[in-house]
């Protein structure tokens, strides 16, 4: 849930919080191989700690902290993180940016934002990964999701929203070339581990081609 141009995404995630989280609560139980990969992150991070870097409602996080993790989620929404600690108390929540991210340097054994870069543009991106980087120890594991492409975008496209359940809101959403995202984490100083690209669960979740890519910090 990241804000490339002040508080219009912010705002906009603070009004949809709590029907989000209605909506997307329950999403993993039918996403068997997503569910595979975070079951993997929680081992290849054994003994640290994770960031779940966008969390929004916490599910995700509360889903990690249940098989042994560590976890602190971060989210630029304060109604978010105000649904995440009264739904799924456990992990530590704080509010803060991708852009500027509220953990220390190294600290982290891990760090996973899936769909949370989908709304930063190239420049903002590039930061991104620097923080994801720098939040990181040596060899620490990032875990990546996002989208690629529906029916009715390519990779590059942009879906700008106004109205989104029942609420006035300003949100983009940007569809990722792999081989784009691939060569940015290279840049900020990652190594790809896996590349996973999957069709979407039918009725679970938006119709898109999706992308996960697991990176080690140099």
């Amino acid at each position: 849930m990241e804000d490339p141009g002040g508080r219009a995404l912010r705002d906009s995630y603070d009004a949809v919080a709590a029907r989000y989280a209605d909506a997307i609560g329950g999403e993993l139980a039918p996403k068997v191989l997503d569910r595979a990969l975070l079951a993997a992150f929680v081992e290849l991070t054994e003994g640290g700690t994770i960031a779940d870097v966008g969390c929004g409602p916490g599910h995700v996080a509360a889903w990690l902290a249940a098989r042994g993790a560590r976890v602190v989620g971060v989210d630029l929404s304060e109604g978010m993180i105000e649904v995440a600690r009264s739904r799924h108390p456990g992990p530590e929540y704080r509010v803060g940016s991708m852009l500027a991210l509220p953990l220390d340097d190294g600290g982290l054994r891990g760090a996973l934002a899936l769909y949370a870069i989908i709304h930063l543009d190239d420049a903002e991106r590039e930061l991104a990964m620097r923080e994801l980087a720098r939040v990181l120890e040596p060899n620490g594991w990032l875990l990546l999701a996002f989208h690629v492409a529906d029916a009715e975008h390519r990779p590059g496209d942009v879906l700008h929203l106004t109205e989104w359940m029942g609420e006035a809101v300003d949100v983009r959403f940007r569809f990722l070339a792999p081989d784009a995202i691939v060569a940015s984490l290279e840049a900020a100083g990652f190594a790809l581990h896996a590349r996973v690209e999957r069709e979407p669960v039918e009725g679970a979740e938006h119709p898109s081609a999706r992308c996960m890519l697991l990176a080690r910090r140099r």
